[in-house]
């Protein structure tokens, strides 16, 4: 604490999940294989993308760019959240409390509007298969990947800024395992209604807006496979919309509903669950989702590795 009339806040305390000393080995064992598999999976994936010629392709471009996102955010959170574990001091500088929720809005943003930009790449592939590789061209898919970045940096620093410019002056204990917005500003000691607002803006343009975006162009979609005469190519034009429906609905869902509920209603354990399912379930996830039952990247995998014959 510093400060001559006010005393403020140097840094946090991060109360994490609520547990028994018996079951918090458990828990770390279980977060740390988790981890371990998240680094495994989405590195796996972005090695092959990047191996294999074949994989070349804007939709797997999009999944590389989707694994680097969940590699980065997961790293942000759960390595710290691992060390508290283990350790008895569950501290964070202020500095690095700012840095850790900016970095983890940026990614989270980012990957919010990707996922509005993958349903474009199947809305191409699926109602113009003969123009799809002029229209998502790679320069076009560049500059999507860019334009999503922006998006994330440039909510991530509003959010951080508006959530910031408020005095903190204790207590200092964050009842989260990271420095996500809602879990600090009820540590605030002034009014946050409009923190509030903005953060219901925010939460609009940047979960909202892609989600609507997602909405519509399904629609499309699923009008123009309804019109495709034979069977078989109807599964296979859904099946290729299954695996982007799956992970945003994990993304979205919790995110929309973490950020666009007013902080009054908030409730800790939720959070926690909320953010855990997000930040670290649907990053384990995703690359099984996107590799389970796709034969490209099986092939690419056993050609990269050498092992059995590739799949034809």
């Amino acid at each position: 604490m510093q400060g001559s009339n006010q005393t403020f806040v140097t840094e946090f305390i991060l109360l994490g999940f609520s547990l028994s000393p018996r079951t918090t080995p458990l828990l770390f064992s279980a977060f740390l294989m988790i981890y371990l598999l998240i680094i495994l999976g989405n590195g796996l994936i972005f090695i092959l993308i990047c191996l294999d010629s074949r994989l070349h392709t804007p939709m797997y471009f999009f999944i590389g760019v989707l694994s680097m996102l969940d590699l980065g955010y997961t790293t942000t959170t759960v390595p710290q959240m691992l060390v508290h574990l283990a350790s008895q001091k569950k501290t964070i500088s202020y500095s690095n409390c700012v840095a850790q929720m900016y970095i983890f809005l940026v990614l989270g943003v980012t990957e919010s509007w990707l996922f509005a930009i993958m349903s474009i790449d199947r809305y191409a592939a699926i109602c113009h298969p003969l123009r799809y590789k002029v229209i998502m061209s790679p320069c076009l898919c560049g500059v999507m990947a860019i334009f999503c970045g922006l998006c994330g940096v440039t909510a991530a620093l509003v959010y951080t800024v508006f959530a910031m410019r408020l005095p903190y002056c204790g207590p200092n204990k964050i009842n989260h395992f990271f420095c996500e917005v809602p879990a600090v500003l009820k540590l605030a000691c002034a009014d946050t209604s409009v923190n509030d607002h903005v953060d219901f803006i925010l939460g609009f343009s940047v979960i909202l807006i892609p989600l609507s975006l997602i909405l519509v162009i399904y629609v499309n979609i699923f009008t123009s496979i309804l019109k495709i005469r034979s069977a078989q190519g109807r599964l296979k034009a859904f099946s290729t919309c299954a695996s982007h429906i799956i992970v945003v609905t994990m993304f979205c869902v919790p995110a929309m509903v973490m950020y666009m509920k007013p902080g009054s209603k908030a409730s800790p354990e939720e959070d926690k669950k909320l953010a855990l399912f997000y930040n670290v379930i649907s990053a384990f996830l995703n690359p099984v989702i996107y590799s389970l039952r796709n034969k490209d990247v099986k092939r690419a995998f056993l050609k990269v590795t050498g092992w059995g014959r590739p799949l034809e």
